[in-house]
């Protein structure tokens, strides 16, 4: 029989291990006490100040650099001059820029632009390609990791299958429908408005803080990107430009605008056409896909460099 003694230290090492357990398999996004509501009108992101001291930690640190610097530190997958915070402003937690809160706790989903159920590595990948001008980001690849560590980050206290409830979460807010674009109003609101920090080039300034990103030309988004679309690029230019004055413009200066940004040369999309494979494309798309026709498609699409690997295909099923 054992002793007391031998009993309490057995009792100690014991709670010890699984003290130790607990903290090398701490996950990111923890799961809600079963007795608890999750309210998002009071949930609130988490701040930088509260990222772990630890390889976990680290890990959400380089994500969110990545976030940030994207083209700076992934310039082979991201040589553009525009970042995923360009678009995801306040590095992905403002509300009406596109916020990545509680985007952990919503993936996989149907994506209908894909026609397919997929996984945020996808997601991801869809931004590198479309959204940044790029290429795939391997998916076993550090970097991929550490971008959904912060990406989970973002979405800690948020149960699985909430995430929708947050504000922001179904993307930029509908603009009032009837209002066309035009684009030769929209060239003298860029010049009134935009020039200054985008330049008249479109190539934008890489030297203010933060960087203002590439509108048009080889080094924007694709014109396979959301931002491509007259209604989803009036949205973000009404509630955010001029930055720091957002919604001071009218709706109908941020459609001109957009119409305007979106009729200039761009980066083609490989495999756009296959985009909407069940019909349904949005009637803005700005080009051709099943039972879709162009609208206003740009002036001239650039070739890529590398079109292979500026195509996420969605998944497909094992093979032996």
């Amino acid at each position: 029989m054992k002793s007391p003694a031998a009993v309490l230290v057995f009792a100690l090492i014991a709670t010890a291990c699984r003290t130790e357990s607990a903290e090398q398999h701490r996950p990111v996004q923890a799961g809600r006490p079963a007795s608890s509501i999750f309210d998002p009108e009071t949930w609130r992101p988490p701040a930088d100040s509260e990222i772990p001291s630890d390889s976990l930690g680290a890990s959400i640190r380089r994500g969110l650099a990545l976030f940030v610097n994207t083209n700076d530190s992934l310039p082979s997958f991201a040589p553009g001059a525009i970042t995923c915070a360009s678009c995801h402003l306040g590095a992905g937690t403002a509300v009406d820029a596109i916020p990545l809160t509680g985007t952990h706790a919503r993936y996989p989903t149907y994506l209908a632009r894909s026609g397919a159920v997929v996984a945020l590595t996808e997601r991801v990948n869809y931004c590198f390609t479309r959204s940044l001008g790029g290429s795939r980001l391997p998916l076993d690849s550090r970097e991929m990791q550490d971008m959904l560590a912060y990406i989970a980050w973002l979405s800690r206290g948020v149960p699985v299958g909430e995430g929708h409830r947050l504000p922001g979460a179904a993307g930029l807010a509908a603009m009032p429908a009837g209002i066309d674009g035009d684009a030769t109003r929209g060239e003298g609101v860029y010049a009134k408005f935009c020039v200054a920090c985008h330049q008249a080039s479109g190539a934008g300034n890489a030297a203010l803080h933060p960087p203002a990103p590439a509108v048009w030309g080889p080094k924007s988004f694709s014109v396979g990107a959301s931002m491509t679309r007259e209604g989803k690029a009036a949205s973000f230019i009404w509630h955010n430009m001029p930055l720091g004055a957002g919604k001071t413009l009218t709706p109908q200066q941020a459609f001109d605008v957009a119409a305007y940004i979106s009729s200039k040369p761009r980066l083609d999309s490989p495999g756009k056409e296959y985009d909407w494979p069940r019909g349904g494309a949005p009637a803005d798309v700005p080009y051709a896909t099943t039972g879709h026709e162009a609208y206003k498609p740009p002036a001239r699409l650039l070739p890529r460099p590398n079109p292979a690997a500026a195509i996420v295909l969605p998944p497909r099923p094992a093979r032996p």
